[in-house]
């Protein structure tokens, strides 16, 4: 009986995904069009920050608990998913148009935030200088690029380059487009959290050990909105939304939740090690090569898939490592 309830809990939380993830990019998208706002900054910032709520809710109560250490990992585990199985999911279904603005901006600036948090909790291993921590201090500085970055992409946009298939985005009222962003952010946090929870329940029963569970379930658990969400912009020919997703989780995770789980408990790295790290700086260099591969200016299905393998080659090394 316990199997049975589990399992249906399961099927729900993923159809609540499925759902919030649909009214989400509908709503997202409607509001792009309204505002002459680009799809790829709603996805970077709006759905972005939205669809990161899990690994903020996660890390914010760690770091109240004590165990700002955990928020370090879910947002290094969320970065290296987003990018090599979401992106790679994601660009198997539609290849994903790289356009200037993101190669000028926002591909560096995912890349210089993964050097910063890197720079700022390995200083001591680096240059000798204090602990291999990220300090208040350090969460404080985070939080301001958060809050400058967040500023400048919507002053900086001009909503031209959204996709050909802007023109058939259905245009709706501004409370029913923010009640379907609401209502999609919802279902996604709730759908998240009956998956996961029912996902760990169902791996318990089968003995399946503490630590792989959260290296497996939990870290794609708190990502399935950001699949969710890239996947369904794909199928409705919204790839810049998807990238702008994707990119804004990452940044976000990093600035936003790291930034302000060191705010409330500074942040060891003692529990990291150089492959981990070494992986999600690779992560965010792989988006800005892929722009000049094969097809330039596009992560396309090739790219998809070679993002696929990686993950799936950390993965191993991972449970090999158990």
């Amino acid at each position: 009986m316990e199997l049975l309830i589990q399992l249906v809990t399961l099927i729900g939380g993923l159809v609540l995904i499925l759902l919030g993830a649909n009214y989400l990019v509908d709503g997202a998208s409607s509001v792009a069009k309204k505002f002459g706002l680009s799809e790829f900054v709603i996805g970077l910032t709006i759905v972005g920050i939205g669809t990161s709520t899990p690994e903020m809710v996660v890390s914010y109560l760690s770091a109240f608990q004590g165990k700002a250490d955990m928020a370090l990992g879910n947002v290094v585990g969320s970065n290296i998913f987003n990018t090599l199985l979401i992106l790679g999911v994601t660009a198997l279904i539609a290849p994903i148009a790289i356009t200037k603005s993101n190669l000028k901006k926002d591909i560096p600036m995912n890349i210089i935030v993964t050097i910063l948090l890197i720079i700022l909790g390995m200083n001591h291993t680096f240059f000798g200088i204090g602990e291999n921590v990220v300090s208040r201090l350090d969460g404080l500085v985070l939080l301001g690029i958060f809050a400058w970055y967040l500023w400048s992409s919507f002053k900086s946009d001009n909503g031209e380059e959204n996709s050909e298939e802007g023109d058939c985005i259905v245009v709706r009222k501004g409370v029913v487009s923010a009640l379907m962003i609401a209502g999609g952010l919802a279902g996604l946090v709730i759908g998240g959290r009956l998956f996961v929870n029912s996902a760990t329940s169902l791996a318990q029963m089968f003995g399946v050990s503490d630590k792989f569970i959260a290296i497996t379930i939990m870290a794609a658990g708190t990502s399935m909105p950001e699949l969710a969400t890239c996947v369904v912009a794909a199928l409705k020919g919204r790839g810049q939304m998807a990238l702008g997703n994707a990119l804004g989780s990452n940044i976000f995770n990093i600035l936003l939740i790291l930034g302000g789980s060191a705010l409330i408990s500074p942040i060891s790295f003692s529990g990291m090690t150089v492959v981990d790290l070494g992986v999600v700086l690779i992560c965010a260099i792989l988006i800005l090569m892929s722009a000049y591969l094969f097809k330039k200016k596009e992560l396309d299905r090739y790219e998809g898939a070679l993002f696929i393998l990686i993950e799936a080659a950390y993965m191993w090394y991972l449970i090999a490592n158990l």
